[in-house]
């Protein structure tokens, strides 16, 4: 799953490919993204153009009754996009990105779990295959949205069984793209496996959604119990 991320810088190799203004109205770093707080999204407008909006995070879909299961719904498994009711619409017509520089797993057991760090190694950042919905009850409108997940990657399997879907630009523009089948959209929908995503432990501050500061990302110090681990592989 995914159940954190950072966006600290504003993504303007992502915009440019969009042919987007490089900076974001309002952007501020962010280092510690949690669930029902505000991503950064990337999707089409009504005339087919690209946008950014903020969304919520935990998507809400259109039907539902109790805007509460948007707390169950941050992650997306990408091989039931399909056929899960709360999903297919979305997957049908709203895909968008969620726009990040990084990403937290949690590796270990009980208690000795210790966070990771995801990142590309030149700091840029990248587009995260995602859903989005609007839930309307008279006054009460929300965006929300929801991370699309797929199997570990040959690098990252051994800290954790999923990860994020992390689209190349191509294929990020075709998973926006309302005219790609939605079979050829499930292919899009691979592991990672490019050599320039590094991973390093961090300091447990980030377990908390109450910080977020540069600090949430910075490397474990030696009062860290890391070892366990063996981060070589990165």
């Amino acid at each position: 799953m995914c159940g954190r991320s950072s966006l600290h810088d504003a993504p303007a190799n992502v915009l440019e490919r969009f042919k987007l203004p490089p900076t974001l109205p309002g952007f501020k770093p962010r280092y510690n993204i949690a669930p029902t707080q505000e991503q950064w999204t990337l999707g089409l407008d009504a005339e087919g153009a690209p946008e950014v909006r903020e969304r919520r995070w935990g998507l809400i879909p259109a039907w539902a009754s109790d805007p509460a299961i948007g707390n169950r719904m941050i992650n997306a498994r990408s091989d039931s996009l399909a056929e899960k009711p709360a999903f297919r619409e979305s997957f049908e017509r709203r895909r968008c990105l969620i726009l990040a520089d990084g990403y937290y797993e949690w590796t270990g057991k009980g208690k000795a779990k210790v966070p990771l760090y995801f990142h590309l190694k030149d700091g840029r950042a990248f587009a995260m295959a995602g859903l989005w919905d609007r839930w309307d009850r008279g006054e009460r409108s929300l965006e929300t949205c929801t991370v699309v997940t797929t199997d570990a990657s040959s690098r990252t399997v051994a800290w954790h069984p999923r990860m994020p879907v992390l689209l190349d630009l191509d294929y990020a523009e075709r998973w926006l793209d309302h005219s790609t089948p939605l079979n050829a959209a499930l292919r899009l929908l691979r592991p990672y496996e490019g050599t320039d995503l590094e991973c390093y432990q961090v300091s447990r501050l980030v377990n908390s959604p109450a910080n977020d500061s540069p600090e949430c990302i910075a490397p474990a110090g030696p009062e860290e119990d890391a070892s366990s681990l063996t981060l070589d592989l990165f």
